[in-house]
Protein backbone atom coordinates (compact mmCIF):
# COMPACT_ATOMS: atom_id res chain seq x y z
CA UNK A 1 0.00 0.00 0.00
CA UNK A 2 1.24 3.47 -0.82
CA UNK A 3 2.00 5.83 2.02
CA UNK A 4 -1.10 7.70 3.14
CA UNK A 5 -1.83 10.45 5.57
CA UNK A 6 -3.50 9.70 8.86
CA UNK A 7 -7.12 10.91 8.74
CA UNK A 8 -7.39 14.54 9.88
CA UNK A 9 -9.95 13.71 12.56
CA UNK A 10 -7.57 11.15 14.10
CA UNK A 11 -4.72 13.69 13.99
CA UNK A 12 -6.89 16.16 15.89
CA UNK A 13 -7.71 13.52 18.50
CA UNK A 14 -4.01 12.73 18.95
CA UNK A 15 -3.20 16.41 19.63
CA UNK A 16 -5.30 16.34 22.80
CA UNK A 17 -3.45 16.62 26.11
CA UNK A 18 -4.92 13.32 27.33
CA UNK A 19 -2.98 11.25 24.78
CA UNK A 20 -0.19 8.93 25.98
CA UNK A 21 1.94 7.80 23.01
CA UNK A 22 4.26 4.78 22.90
CA UNK A 23 4.51 4.15 26.63
CA UNK A 24 7.03 1.49 27.66
CA UNK A 25 5.97 -1.80 29.22
CA UNK A 26 6.81 -0.64 32.79
CA UNK A 27 4.92 2.62 32.22
CA UNK A 28 1.88 0.75 30.95
CA UNK A 29 1.99 -1.70 33.85
CA UNK A 30 2.04 1.25 36.26
CA UNK A 31 -0.94 2.82 34.44
CA UNK A 32 -2.90 -0.44 34.51
CA UNK A 33 -2.40 -0.87 38.24
CA UNK A 34 -3.09 2.80 39.04
CA UNK A 35 -6.28 2.73 36.95
CA UNK A 36 -7.35 -0.55 38.56
CA UNK A 37 -7.63 -2.24 35.16
CA UNK A 38 -5.80 -5.41 36.20
CA UNK A 39 -3.76 -7.21 38.83
CA UNK A 40 -0.12 -8.21 39.06
CA UNK A 41 0.50 -11.96 39.26
CA UNK A 42 3.29 -13.77 41.12
CA UNK A 43 5.36 -13.98 37.91
CA UNK A 44 4.95 -10.27 37.12
CA UNK A 45 2.28 -10.67 34.44
CA UNK A 46 -0.77 -8.40 34.28
CA UNK A 47 -4.09 -10.22 34.67
CA UNK A 48 -7.19 -8.49 33.28
CA UNK A 49 -10.79 -9.50 32.83
CA UNK A 50 -12.69 -8.87 29.61
CA UNK A 51 -16.10 -8.68 31.27
CA UNK A 52 -19.21 -9.77 29.39
CA UNK A 53 -17.42 -10.94 26.25
CA UNK A 54 -14.68 -13.54 26.70
CA UNK A 55 -14.29 -14.39 23.02
CA UNK A 56 -14.56 -12.87 19.58
CA UNK A 57 -17.90 -11.58 18.25
CA UNK A 58 -17.92 -12.56 14.53
CA UNK A 59 -21.59 -11.66 14.14
CA UNK A 60 -20.74 -8.07 15.08
CA UNK A 61 -18.00 -7.65 12.47
CA UNK A 62 -18.63 -5.47 9.39
CA UNK A 63 -16.89 -4.11 6.30
CA UNK A 64 -17.93 -0.69 5.00
CA UNK A 65 -19.42 -0.73 1.50
CA UNK A 66 -17.12 1.66 -0.41
CA UNK A 67 -16.74 2.39 -4.10
CA UNK A 68 -13.09 1.34 -4.43
CA UNK A 69 -13.47 -2.03 -2.70
CA UNK A 70 -17.11 -3.13 -2.90
CA UNK A 71 -16.58 -5.28 -6.00
CA UNK A 72 -13.62 -7.11 -4.45
CA UNK A 73 -15.17 -8.14 -1.13
CA UNK A 74 -16.92 -11.50 -0.77
CA UNK A 75 -20.27 -10.25 0.54
CA UNK A 76 -21.56 -13.81 0.98
CA UNK A 77 -19.04 -14.20 3.78
CA UNK A 78 -18.78 -10.62 5.11
CA UNK A 79 -21.41 -8.32 6.59
CA UNK A 80 -22.04 -4.92 5.04
CA UNK A 81 -22.44 -1.61 6.78
CA UNK A 82 -23.08 1.66 4.97
CA UNK A 83 -20.59 4.52 4.78
CA UNK A 84 -23.12 6.76 6.50
CA UNK A 85 -23.63 4.38 9.42
CA UNK A 86 -19.87 3.97 9.81
CA UNK A 87 -19.22 7.72 9.65
CA UNK A 88 -21.86 8.50 12.29
CA UNK A 89 -20.53 5.84 14.66
CA UNK A 90 -16.91 6.80 13.99
CA UNK A 91 -17.45 10.42 15.07
CA UNK A 92 -19.42 9.33 18.12
CA UNK A 93 -16.48 7.17 19.22
CA UNK A 94 -13.94 9.96 18.58
CA UNK A 95 -16.06 12.39 20.64
CA UNK A 96 -16.30 9.78 23.39
CA UNK A 97 -12.51 9.31 23.51
CA UNK A 98 -11.90 13.07 23.61
CA UNK A 99 -13.69 13.17 26.97
CA UNK A 100 -11.46 10.55 28.58
CA UNK A 101 -8.81 11.50 31.14
CA UNK A 102 -6.27 9.44 29.20
CA UNK A 103 -6.09 7.50 25.97
CA UNK A 104 -3.16 5.39 24.82
CA UNK A 105 -1.48 5.09 21.41
CA UNK A 106 0.80 2.38 20.06
CA UNK A 107 2.69 2.76 16.78
CA UNK A 108 4.15 -0.31 15.12
CA UNK A 109 3.94 -2.72 12.21
CA UNK A 110 2.10 -5.76 10.90
CA UNK A 111 4.44 -7.98 8.88
CA UNK A 112 8.04 -8.89 9.62
CA UNK A 113 9.07 -8.61 5.96
CA UNK A 114 10.05 -4.97 5.49
CA UNK A 115 9.07 -5.08 1.80
CA UNK A 116 5.41 -5.65 2.58
CA UNK A 117 4.90 -4.64 6.20
CA UNK A 118 2.00 -2.36 7.16
CA UNK A 119 2.68 0.60 9.47
CA UNK A 120 -0.19 0.76 11.97
CA UNK A 121 -1.28 2.69 15.02
CA UNK A 122 -3.74 1.62 17.70
CA UNK A 123 -5.69 4.12 19.82
CA UNK A 124 -6.91 2.58 23.07
CA UNK A 125 -9.34 3.61 25.76
CA UNK A 126 -7.74 1.09 28.14
CA UNK A 127 -4.10 0.91 29.21
CA UNK A 128 -4.13 -2.90 29.36
CA UNK A 129 -5.35 -3.05 25.76
CA UNK A 130 -2.42 -0.82 24.82
CA UNK A 131 -0.02 -3.21 26.56
CA UNK A 132 -1.70 -6.07 24.66
CA UNK A 133 -1.12 -4.48 21.23
CA UNK A 134 2.43 -3.45 22.26
CA UNK A 135 3.18 -7.15 22.83
CA UNK A 136 1.22 -8.59 19.89
CA UNK A 137 2.27 -6.32 17.01
CA UNK A 138 5.80 -5.61 15.79
CA UNK A 139 7.51 -2.99 17.91
CA UNK A 140 9.49 -0.31 16.03
CA UNK A 141 13.06 0.68 16.78
CA UNK A 142 13.64 4.28 17.91
CA UNK A 143 14.82 5.11 14.40
CA UNK A 144 11.76 3.51 12.79
CA UNK A 145 9.50 5.41 15.18
CA UNK A 146 10.91 8.76 14.00
CA UNK A 147 9.73 8.10 10.44
CA UNK A 148 6.61 6.10 11.30
CA UNK A 149 3.44 7.10 9.45
CA UNK A 150 0.49 4.81 10.05
CA UNK A 151 -1.26 3.41 6.99
CA UNK A 152 -4.02 1.82 9.08
CA UNK A 153 -5.45 2.96 12.42
CA UNK A 154 -7.35 0.89 14.98
CA UNK A 155 -9.65 2.94 17.21
CA UNK A 156 -10.75 0.84 20.20
CA UNK A 157 -13.32 2.11 22.72
CA UNK A 158 -14.60 -0.99 24.53
CA UNK A 159 -16.78 0.91 27.00
CA UNK A 160 -18.62 2.74 24.22
CA UNK A 161 -21.78 0.79 23.40
CA UNK A 162 -23.62 1.11 20.11
CA UNK A 163 -27.38 1.48 19.82
CA UNK A 164 -28.39 -1.01 17.10
CA UNK A 165 -31.59 0.86 16.29
CA UNK A 166 -29.65 4.06 15.59
CA UNK A 167 -26.16 2.86 14.58
CA UNK A 168 -26.95 0.03 12.17
CA UNK A 169 -25.17 -2.62 14.23
CA UNK A 170 -26.57 -5.94 15.46
CA UNK A 171 -25.76 -5.36 19.11
CA UNK A 172 -23.87 -2.98 21.37
CA UNK A 173 -20.66 -4.49 19.98
CA UNK A 174 -19.03 -3.56 16.66
CA UNK A 175 -15.84 -4.33 14.77
CA UNK A 176 -15.87 -2.35 11.52
CA UNK A 177 -13.23 -2.08 8.80
CA UNK A 178 -13.16 0.85 6.38
CA UNK A 179 -10.60 0.14 3.66
CA UNK A 180 -10.96 3.58 2.09
CA UNK A 181 -10.44 5.48 5.34
CA UNK A 182 -7.99 2.82 6.56
CA UNK A 183 -9.73 2.65 9.91
CA UNK A 184 -10.74 -0.25 12.14
CA UNK A 185 -13.42 0.83 14.63
CA UNK A 186 -14.03 -1.35 17.70
CA UNK A 187 -16.47 -0.82 20.56
CA UNK A 188 -18.72 -2.60 23.03
CA UNK A 189 -16.28 -5.43 23.81
CA UNK A 190 -13.18 -5.65 26.00
CA UNK A 191 -11.97 -8.86 24.37
CA UNK A 192 -8.49 -7.81 23.21
CA UNK A 193 -8.25 -10.45 20.48
CA UNK A 194 -10.57 -8.34 18.31
CA UNK A 195 -7.73 -5.86 17.74
CA UNK A 196 -5.19 -8.39 16.51
CA UNK A 197 -7.71 -10.26 14.36
CA UNK A 198 -9.03 -7.07 12.74
CA UNK A 199 -5.53 -6.23 11.49
CA UNK A 200 -5.19 -9.82 10.29
CA UNK A 201 -8.40 -9.27 8.27
CA UNK A 202 -6.84 -6.13 6.81
CA UNK A 203 -3.71 -8.08 5.82
CA UNK A 204 -5.88 -10.78 4.24
CA UNK A 205 -7.15 -8.07 1.91
CA UNK A 206 -3.87 -6.25 1.25
CA UNK A 207 -1.34 -9.08 0.84
CA UNK A 208 -2.93 -10.93 -2.12
CA UNK A 209 -2.74 -7.64 -4.04
CA UNK A 210 1.05 -8.04 -3.70
CA UNK A 211 0.88 -11.74 -4.68
CA UNK A 212 1.55 -12.75 -1.07
CA UNK A 213 -0.47 -15.62 0.43
CA UNK A 214 -1.86 -14.62 3.90
CA UNK A 215 -2.31 -17.58 6.26
CA UNK A 216 -4.00 -18.30 9.58
CA UNK A 217 -1.26 -20.61 10.76
CA UNK A 218 1.70 -21.01 13.09
CA UNK A 219 5.17 -21.65 11.67
CA UNK A 220 8.51 -22.98 12.79
CA UNK A 221 11.81 -24.01 11.25
CA UNK A 222 14.09 -26.99 11.89
CA UNK A 223 17.88 -27.08 12.20
CA UNK A 224 18.20 -27.83 8.46
CA UNK A 225 16.12 -24.80 7.53
CA UNK A 226 13.01 -26.91 6.90
CA UNK A 227 9.94 -24.72 7.48
CA UNK A 228 6.62 -26.15 8.70
CA UNK A 229 3.21 -24.48 8.74
CA UNK A 230 0.37 -25.43 11.10
CA UNK A 231 -3.09 -24.31 9.97
CA UNK A 232 -6.07 -24.52 12.28
CA UNK A 233 -8.74 -22.64 14.16
CA UNK A 234 -8.37 -21.50 17.74
CA UNK A 235 -7.87 -24.37 20.16
CA UNK A 236 -6.71 -26.97 17.62
CA UNK A 237 -3.05 -26.80 18.67
CA UNK A 238 -1.34 -24.24 16.42
CA UNK A 239 0.48 -22.54 19.28
CA UNK A 240 1.20 -25.73 21.23
CA UNK A 241 2.58 -27.75 18.30
CA UNK A 242 4.66 -24.93 16.85
CA UNK A 243 6.35 -24.33 20.24
CA UNK A 244 8.81 -27.19 19.73
CA UNK A 245 12.11 -27.19 21.67
CA UNK A 246 13.86 -28.79 18.66
CA UNK A 247 12.63 -26.19 16.17
CA UNK A 248 12.74 -22.39 16.13
CA UNK A 249 9.44 -20.54 16.27
CA UNK A 250 8.64 -18.12 13.44
CA UNK A 251 5.21 -17.23 14.82
CA UNK A 252 2.14 -18.78 16.41
CA UNK A 253 -0.89 -17.52 14.47
CA UNK A 254 -0.61 -15.30 11.37
CA UNK A 255 1.84 -15.43 8.45
CA UNK A 256 2.44 -14.36 4.88
CA UNK A 257 4.08 -16.50 2.17
CA UNK A 258 5.85 -14.43 -0.47
CA UNK A 259 8.19 -15.30 -3.34
CA UNK A 260 11.01 -15.15 -0.76
CA UNK A 261 9.45 -17.43 1.87
CA UNK A 262 7.40 -17.16 5.05
CA UNK A 263 7.16 -14.22 7.48
CA UNK A 264 5.26 -13.58 10.70
CA UNK A 265 2.59 -10.88 10.58
CA UNK A 266 2.82 -10.32 14.34
CA UNK A 267 5.43 -9.58 16.97
CA UNK A 268 3.96 -11.69 19.74
CA UNK A 269 1.94 -14.77 20.69
CA UNK A 270 -1.62 -15.14 21.95
CA UNK A 271 -1.71 -18.56 23.59
CA UNK A 272 -4.65 -20.34 25.13
CA UNK A 273 -3.70 -21.18 28.69
CA UNK A 274 -6.56 -23.26 30.08
CA UNK A 275 -4.96 -26.25 31.91
CA UNK A 276 -1.51 -24.86 31.11
CA UNK A 277 1.40 -26.52 32.91
CA UNK A 278 5.16 -26.28 32.71
CA UNK A 279 5.30 -30.06 32.22
CA UNK A 280 3.11 -30.05 29.05
CA UNK A 281 4.01 -26.67 27.54
CA UNK A 282 7.19 -25.34 29.14
CA UNK A 283 7.88 -22.62 26.56
CA UNK A 284 4.45 -21.02 26.93
CA UNK A 285 4.43 -21.45 30.72
CA UNK A 286 7.78 -19.75 31.12
CA UNK A 287 6.83 -16.91 28.74
CA UNK A 288 4.26 -15.65 31.26
CA UNK A 289 6.33 -13.09 33.08
CA UNK A 290 6.63 -9.31 33.44
CA UNK A 291 4.90 -7.60 30.52
CA UNK A 292 2.69 -10.57 29.63
CA UNK A 293 -1.07 -9.94 29.59
CA UNK A 294 -3.30 -12.69 30.99
CA UNK A 295 -6.97 -12.60 30.04
CA UNK A 296 -9.68 -14.01 32.33
CA UNK A 297 -7.28 -16.19 34.34
CA UNK A 298 -8.22 -16.65 37.98
CA UNK A 299 -5.44 -15.72 40.41
CA UNK A 300 -5.16 -16.33 44.15
CA UNK A 301 -5.94 -12.97 45.84
CA UNK A 302 -3.12 -13.42 48.38
CA UNK A 303 -0.30 -15.32 46.66
CA UNK A 304 -1.22 -13.91 43.20
CA UNK A 305 -0.44 -17.32 41.71
CA UNK A 306 -2.42 -18.03 38.54
CA UNK A 307 -4.71 -21.06 38.52
CA UNK A 308 -4.68 -22.15 34.88
CA UNK A 309 -7.09 -25.01 35.58
CA UNK A 310 -9.85 -22.63 36.75
CA UNK A 311 -12.38 -21.94 33.99
CA UNK A 312 -14.75 -19.87 36.14
CA UNK A 313 -14.74 -16.95 33.69
CA UNK A 314 -14.21 -18.88 30.44
CA UNK A 315 -12.45 -21.84 28.82
CA UNK A 316 -10.84 -19.24 26.56
CA UNK A 317 -8.22 -17.96 28.99
CA UNK A 318 -5.29 -16.35 27.18
CA UNK A 319 -1.72 -15.16 27.52
CA UNK A 320 -0.33 -12.41 25.27
CA UNK A 321 3.44 -12.01 25.23
CA UNK A 322 6.16 -10.74 22.87
CA UNK A 323 7.73 -13.41 20.72
CA UNK A 324 11.07 -12.68 22.43
CA UNK A 325 9.60 -14.30 25.58
CA UNK A 326 10.12 -17.63 23.80
CA UNK A 327 13.78 -18.65 23.85
CA UNK A 328 13.86 -20.69 20.67
CA UNK A 329 12.82 -18.20 17.96
CA UNK A 330 13.85 -16.79 14.60
CA UNK A 331 14.50 -13.04 14.61
CA UNK A 332 13.47 -11.30 12.51
CA UNK A 333 10.51 -13.66 12.11
CA UNK A 334 11.32 -14.64 8.53
CA UNK A 335 12.31 -18.00 6.98
CA UNK A 336 12.34 -19.88 3.68
CA UNK A 337 9.67 -21.81 1.81
CA UNK A 338 7.80 -24.57 3.70
CA UNK A 339 8.63 -28.25 3.29
CA UNK A 340 5.59 -29.42 5.27
CA UNK A 341 2.06 -28.14 5.89
CA UNK A 342 -0.14 -29.51 8.66
CA UNK A 343 -3.90 -28.91 8.74
CA UNK A 344 -5.13 -29.22 12.33
CA UNK A 345 -8.70 -30.19 13.09
CA UNK A 346 -10.35 -30.95 16.42
CA UNK A 347 -12.96 -33.48 15.26
CA UNK A 348 -15.75 -33.71 17.86
CA UNK A 349 -17.26 -36.65 15.94
CA UNK A 350 -14.12 -38.68 16.71
CA UNK A 351 -14.04 -40.26 13.23
CA UNK A 352 -11.23 -38.54 11.34
CA UNK A 353 -7.83 -40.26 11.51
CA UNK A 354 -5.20 -38.70 13.78
CA UNK A 355 -2.98 -38.16 10.70
CA UNK A 356 -3.33 -38.60 6.94
CA UNK A 357 -1.18 -37.53 3.98
CA UNK A 358 -3.03 -35.37 1.44
CA UNK A 359 -2.70 -35.01 -2.30
CA UNK A 360 -2.68 -31.44 -3.69
CA UNK A 361 -6.39 -31.80 -4.56
CA UNK A 362 -7.21 -33.11 -1.09
CA UNK A 363 -5.19 -30.27 0.43
CA UNK A 364 -7.18 -27.66 -1.47
CA UNK A 365 -10.45 -29.44 -0.57
CA UNK A 366 -9.67 -29.56 3.15
CA UNK A 367 -8.31 -26.02 3.09
CA UNK A 368 -11.54 -24.72 1.56
CA UNK A 369 -13.60 -26.89 3.95
CA UNK A 370 -11.70 -25.82 7.06
CA UNK A 371 -13.46 -28.43 9.18
CA UNK A 372 -13.03 -28.46 12.93
CA UNK A 373 -15.07 -28.06 16.09
CA UNK A 374 -15.45 -24.67 17.70
CA UNK A 375 -14.06 -25.21 21.16
CA UNK A 376 -15.68 -23.77 24.24
CA UNK A 377 -15.06 -20.07 24.79
CA UNK A 378 -13.31 -18.99 21.59
CA UNK A 379 -16.50 -17.32 20.41
CA UNK A 380 -19.36 -15.80 22.34
CA UNK A 381 -21.96 -18.39 23.30
CA UNK A 382 -19.93 -21.50 22.47
CA UNK A 383 -19.97 -23.61 25.65
CA UNK A 384 -19.27 -27.08 24.22
CA UNK A 385 -17.61 -28.25 20.99
CA UNK A 386 -19.66 -27.62 17.83
CA UNK A 387 -18.82 -29.10 14.43
CA UNK A 388 -18.14 -26.26 12.02
CA UNK A 389 -16.60 -25.47 8.66
CA UNK A 390 -14.46 -22.34 8.61
CA UNK A 391 -13.22 -21.69 5.09
CA UNK A 392 -9.41 -21.69 4.78
CA UNK A 393 -9.25 -22.28 8.56
CA UNK A 394 -10.04 -18.60 9.03
CA UNK A 395 -13.43 -17.62 7.53
CA UNK A 396 -14.07 -14.67 9.89
CA UNK A 397 -10.87 -12.98 8.67
CA UNK A 398 -11.19 -13.35 4.87
CA UNK A 399 -12.49 -10.30 2.97
CA UNK A 400 -11.82 -11.81 -0.49
CA UNK A 401 -13.51 -14.86 -2.10
CA UNK A 402 -12.20 -18.11 -0.61
CA UNK A 403 -11.12 -19.56 -3.95
CA UNK A 404 -8.53 -16.76 -4.25
CA UNK A 405 -6.73 -18.04 -1.14
CA UNK A 406 -7.13 -21.73 -2.11
CA UNK A 407 -5.62 -21.13 -5.54
CA UNK A 408 -2.64 -19.40 -3.94
CA UNK A 409 -2.18 -22.43 -1.68
CA UNK A 410 -2.36 -24.86 -4.61
CA UNK A 411 0.20 -22.84 -6.59
CA UNK A 412 2.59 -22.78 -3.61
CA UNK A 413 2.25 -26.56 -3.00
CA UNK A 414 3.11 -27.29 -6.64
CA UNK A 415 5.90 -24.74 -6.92
CA UNK A 416 7.71 -25.88 -3.78
CA UNK A 417 6.72 -29.59 -3.71
CA UNK A 418 5.23 -29.30 -0.22
CA UNK A 419 4.03 -32.34 1.77
CA UNK A 420 0.59 -31.74 3.33
CA UNK A 421 -0.97 -33.64 6.24
CA UNK A 422 -4.36 -33.57 7.96
CA UNK A 423 -3.97 -34.04 11.73
CA UNK A 424 -6.91 -34.61 14.08
CA UNK A 425 -6.20 -33.25 17.58
CA UNK A 426 -9.82 -33.87 18.59
CA UNK A 427 -11.55 -36.97 19.87
CA UNK A 428 -10.70 -40.66 19.62
CA UNK A 429 -12.56 -43.77 20.78
CA UNK A 430 -15.92 -42.06 20.40
CA UNK A 431 -17.49 -38.68 19.80
CA UNK A 432 -17.28 -35.77 22.26
CA UNK A 433 -18.77 -36.87 25.57
CA UNK A 434 -17.98 -40.55 24.90
CA UNK A 435 -14.39 -40.72 23.66
CA UNK A 436 -11.34 -38.83 24.89
CA UNK A 437 -9.18 -36.06 23.46
CA UNK A 438 -6.19 -37.29 21.44
CA UNK A 439 -3.08 -37.50 23.63
CA UNK A 440 -0.72 -34.61 22.95
CA UNK A 441 2.24 -37.01 23.11
CA UNK A 442 0.74 -39.04 20.23
CA UNK A 443 0.09 -35.93 18.16
CA UNK A 444 3.64 -34.70 18.75
CA UNK A 445 5.05 -38.08 17.65
CA UNK A 446 2.96 -38.06 14.46
CA UNK A 447 3.86 -34.49 13.60
CA UNK A 448 7.53 -35.20 14.28
CA UNK A 449 7.44 -38.15 11.87
CA UNK A 450 5.79 -35.96 9.23
CA UNK A 451 8.34 -33.18 9.63
CA UNK A 452 11.26 -35.59 9.40
CA UNK A 453 9.95 -37.05 6.13
CA UNK A 454 9.27 -40.48 7.62
CA UNK A 455 5.69 -40.53 6.30
CA UNK A 456 6.48 -39.65 2.69
CA UNK A 457 6.91 -43.28 1.57
CA UNK A 458 5.29 -45.24 4.40
CA UNK A 459 2.66 -47.97 3.97
CA UNK A 460 -0.89 -46.57 4.21
CA UNK A 461 -4.48 -47.76 4.12
CA UNK A 462 -7.29 -45.77 2.47
CA UNK A 463 -10.11 -44.67 4.76
CA UNK A 464 -13.43 -45.87 3.32
CA UNK A 465 -15.44 -42.73 4.18
CA UNK A 466 -13.08 -39.84 3.51
CA UNK A 467 -10.61 -41.31 1.01
CA UNK A 468 -7.71 -40.39 3.29
CA UNK A 469 -4.40 -42.28 3.26
CA UNK A 470 -3.71 -43.38 6.84
CA UNK A 471 -0.22 -44.58 7.88
CA UNK A 472 -0.24 -48.10 9.35
CA UNK A 473 2.71 -47.55 11.72
CA UNK A 474 4.26 -44.50 13.38
CA UNK A 475 6.90 -44.76 16.11
CA UNK A 476 5.51 -43.78 19.50
CA UNK A 477 1.85 -44.25 18.53
CA UNK A 478 -0.16 -47.49 19.05
CA UNK A 479 -1.23 -48.88 15.65
CA UNK A 480 -4.90 -49.02 16.61
CA UNK A 481 -4.93 -45.28 17.44
CA UNK A 482 -4.03 -44.50 13.82
CA UNK A 483 -7.26 -46.05 12.55
CA UNK A 484 -10.15 -44.39 14.37
CA UNK A 485 -12.70 -47.17 13.76
CA UNK A 486 -10.53 -49.57 15.78
CA UNK A 487 -10.59 -47.22 18.80
CA UNK A 488 -14.41 -47.31 19.08
CA UNK A 489 -15.95 -50.06 21.23
CA UNK A 490 -19.08 -49.83 19.07
CA UNK A 491 -17.85 -49.90 15.47
CA UNK A 492 -21.36 -49.62 14.02
CA UNK A 493 -21.71 -46.34 15.90
CA UNK A 494 -18.42 -45.25 14.30
CA UNK A 495 -19.76 -46.06 10.81
CA UNK A 496 -22.90 -44.04 11.50
CA UNK A 497 -20.94 -41.00 12.73
CA UNK A 498 -18.44 -41.22 9.87
CA UNK A 499 -21.26 -41.24 7.30
CA UNK A 500 -22.87 -38.32 9.11
CA UNK A 501 -19.68 -36.24 8.95
CA UNK A 502 -19.00 -37.19 5.31
CA UNK A 503 -22.46 -35.87 4.40
CA UNK A 504 -21.74 -32.63 6.27
CA UNK A 505 -18.51 -32.22 4.26
CA UNK A 506 -20.33 -32.70 0.95
CA UNK A 507 -23.21 -30.39 1.87
CA UNK A 508 -20.81 -27.66 2.99
CA UNK A 509 -18.72 -27.91 -0.18
CA UNK A 510 -21.73 -27.23 -2.44
CA UNK A 511 -21.24 -23.51 -1.78
CA UNK A 512 -17.99 -23.61 -3.82
CA UNK A 513 -19.66 -23.76 -7.22
CA UNK A 514 -16.60 -22.46 -9.09
CA UNK A 515 -14.18 -25.19 -7.93
CA UNK A 516 -12.87 -27.77 -10.41
CA UNK A 517 -14.16 -31.39 -10.25
CA UNK A 518 -10.61 -32.57 -9.47
CA UNK A 519 -10.90 -30.80 -6.13
CA UNK A 520 -14.60 -31.21 -5.34
CA UNK A 521 -14.82 -34.89 -6.36
CA UNK A 522 -11.36 -36.38 -5.87
CA UNK A 523 -10.49 -34.26 -2.85
CA UNK A 524 -13.51 -34.93 -0.72
CA UNK A 525 -15.23 -37.76 1.16
CA UNK A 526 -16.24 -40.83 -0.82
CA UNK A 527 -19.89 -40.65 -1.89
Amino acid sequence: MNSVHIPTDVKQLLKKSNVQVQLSVPQLVEKILARNEGSLTSTGAICAETGKYTGRSPKDKFIVVEESTKDKIDWNANQQISEQAFTNLYYKVLDYLKQKDEIFVFKGFAGADQKSRLPIQVINELAWHNLFVHQLFIRPTEEELLNHEAEFTVVSAPHFKADPAVDGTKSETFIIISFERRIVLIGGTEYAGEMKKSIFSVMNYLLPEQNIFPMHCSANVGPEGDVALFFGLSGTGKTTLSADPNRKLIGDDEHGWSSNGVFNIEGGCYAKCINLSREKEPQIFDAIRFGTVLENVIINPESRIADYDDNTLTENTRAAYPIEAIDNIVLPSIAGHPHTIVFLTADAFGVLPPIAKLTKEQAMYHFLSGYTSKLAGTERGVTSPEATFSTCFGAPFLPLPAIRYAEMLGEKILEHNVNVFLVNTGWTGGEYGVGSRMKLSYTRAMVQSALEGELNHIETVKDEYFGLNIPLHIAGVPDEVLQPRKTWSNQEAYDQKAKELAVKFRENFKKFSNVSPEISEKGGPIA
